[in-house]
């Protein structure tokens, strides 16, 4: 059966795509909670205009985040968290959390998708972290403190 994903399924489909599945499947799991529609003949012009419509929206959104990275440069996070004596910290910090901070302390909204750290912070001190939004670069100071 083809069918359009409405949502990301974990390993079997992304949303608006369209793909083949079993009849079972579709029936007994995707289609009761709303996964998927069935794929017609005008399905793939409504994934298309699906598509325009959210690559605008991310323009857009990239070009409001463009002009928040001059405000991020002189943001400065102080974070006091639980670290041991050489310094690590029990739980790390991921880049979810340095975006929820943000728009907490400072009210930039910056998602964690433009948050480029490769690993999650675990160390008390300063830290610069960077932020990557199209081709424009910014950075943010992040200073954790180890808990008493």
């Amino acid at each position: 059966m083809k069918v359009l994903f409405l949502k990301d399924v974990p390993r079997i489909g992304k949303k608006y795509e369209i793909k083949e599945v079993s009849d079972g499947y579709a029936n007994n799991f995707l289609l009761p909670k709303k996964y998927v529609e069935i794929a017609t003949k005008d399905t793939e012009k409504k994934v298309e205009k699906f598509r325009k419509s959210e690559a605008e929206l991310k323009k857009i959104d990239e070009a409001l985040l463009q002009k928040n990275l001059k405000d991020l440069a002189e943001t400065v996070i102080t974070l006091t968290e639980k670290a041991n004596e050489q310094g690590h910290l029990f739980a790390a910090i991921h880049k979810e959390e340095l975006s929820a901070k943000l728009k907490e302390l400072s009210g930039l909204d910056i998602p964690a998708e433009y948050i480029a750290i490769d690993k999650p912070v675990k160390d008390v001190g300063e830290h610069e972290i960077p932020v990557v939004i199209g081709e424009k670069k910014g950075k943010f100071k992040l200073i954790i403190n180890a808990a008493e």
